[in-house]
């Protein structure tokens, strides 16, 4: 069988890696010094730290600082080999994966693809809303936002003016609570400086919760906390809220009442994406994929999968583990341990979870963190998670310029990175936009 990219076979072991997230990237520098031959494939060459996804969105970061090179990581590991690319089928029975590169023979293969933005089948949502589940995407949303306001500024037409201001957020977890808040932020601090001529009482955060309290994994003292500081921030937040369509001008909700905006971020679900050649019976509910105590397929030999795509049953944990970072690194550090063992002929660790708590930043000097034992609000837990989330940061680099851009920020009350930086195409297409705009700015 001929390796992708010039991969050379040899007399080691080989353990291919789909996925260059937290789980993946933990697993293979848990085994790069083993002797073994280790093979990574990624859609993207660099590995991202979504945490901070709305921090790119919102001008308060450079996408480089939360993204690190693959191979920078393994540069002096002659046995990691790393290639950029997209796989489309697994044979589980001759144990061969087939990828746009071509096809790879693998020992033991390890599915670490983590999960993207599930919009439940609907379609109008699917077209026009923005996701929020990569760099690109996060790009995209503060293109959107920042061309809005060029528009709108320009527009005599007063109801055009506040759908381009207005904008909601749809899901009320971590990250539609954080991004609200940071949009907030931009609205009170950033906005109005750049754009005087708006009258910014025409714009309104919404941000929209189908459940009946924000931040579902987290207590509901850090929920309540939560909703305080958000609506001292000014955002409109509604529980209980069901989005059920979108067609770029009104955000519909289930119970016949509309909002109206152009710009509909979507932080609603998430959803696996189901790979060629494993059957239906190996997936669950979110294309998650059922695995045992040790992170192996149910059904199947020498297949892992760990990580937000795969679905494991406890007694703790009923409806399987959450989908954050944690769980992620934790399964990835047991099955590197396991597969050594397994290589030594030793006995395998089941997984078991160790929460070390949950966090969440609704904005300046505001945050809420459930930590084992005890629960803070306010400034130190906003301290602590600045804290976890700059160590959490691949590369000392990164480390030291997303310290001097919040350090930046805090003293400034600014944010200086916004930038539409968009390709050609997308240029083109709001240079037509704007050309419908009457640009008479002396009426």
């Amino acid at each position: 069988m001929n390796s992708i990219g010039n991969i050379p076979r040899n007399s080691k072991k080989r353990i291919v890696i789909i996925g260059a997230g937290f789980a993946g990237l933990k697993l293979a520098k848990k085994l790069m010094n083993l002797n073994v031959q280790i093979v990574i494939i990624n859609k993207q060459n660099f590995h991202q730290f979504q945490p901070l996804f709305y921090q790119v969105a919102t001008a308060g970061l450079e996408p480089s600082g939360i993204a690190f090179p693959v191979r920078k990581v393994f540069q002096s590991k002659k046995n990691v080999h790393f290639r950029t690319g997209t796989v489309e089928n697994i044979d589980a029975a001759n144990k061969v994966l087939y990828t746009d590169l071509g096809s790879l023979y693998y020992d033991q293969l390890v599915i670490a693809t983590g999960v993207d933005t599930n919009y439940f089948g609907m379609k109008n949502i699917e077209k026009h809303a923005v996701p929020m589940k990569s760099i690109s995407e996060a790009i995209q949303l503060r293109n959107t936002i920042l061309n809005n306001y060029e528009t709108a500024v320009s527009s005599t037409d007063e109801v055009e003016s506040k759908r381009l201001m207005n904008i909601v957020v749809a899901g009320g977890g971590p990250t539609g609570v954080e991004l609200s808040g940071a949009l907030a932020e931009m609205k009170n601090n950033i906005l109005p400086k750049d754009y005087p001529e708006l009258d910014f009482t025409n714009m309104n955060i919404h941000l929209l919760e189908g459940s009946n309290q924000l931040l579902g994994g987290m207590s509901k003292k850090a929920s309540s906390n939560a909703l305080s500081y958000l609506n001292k921030l000014g955002v409109k937040v509604t529980l209980n809220a069901m989005v059920t369509d979108f067609d770029g001008q009104k955000v519909q909700l289930k119970d016949n009442s509309s909002i109206s905006s152009k710009t509909l971020i979507w932080a609603a679900g998430v959803a696996g994406k189901r790979i060629a050649g494993l059957p239906d019976t190996h997936f669950t509910r979110g294309n998650r994929l059922v695995v045992d105590a040790t992170n192996q397929i149910t059904g199947l030999e020498d297949v892992y999968a760990i990580g937000d795509i795969a679905y494991m049953e406890t007694k703790q944990y009923p409806n399987g583990h959450p989908q954050v970072a944690q769980v992620a690194i934790q399964q990835a550090q047991n099955l590197a341990k396991n597969i050594k063992n397994k290589i030594k002929n030793r006995a395998l660790h089941e997984f078991k979870y160790s929460d070390k708590g949950s966090m969440a930043t609704i904005g300046r000097n505001l945050a809420v963190a459930d930590l084992p034992g005890i629960k803070m609000q306010g400034f130190f837990a906003w301290v602590l998670w600045l804290f976890v989330h700059l160590m959490s940061i691949v590369g000392v680099k990164n480390r030291v310029f997303i310290f001097i851009n919040w350090m930046w920020s805090y003293i400034t009350y600014d944010q200086s990175l916004r930038l539409m930086i968009t390709p050609e195409k997308e240029k083109d297409s709001h240079k037509k936009e704007l050309k419908k705009v009457d640009l008479d700015l002396a009426s």
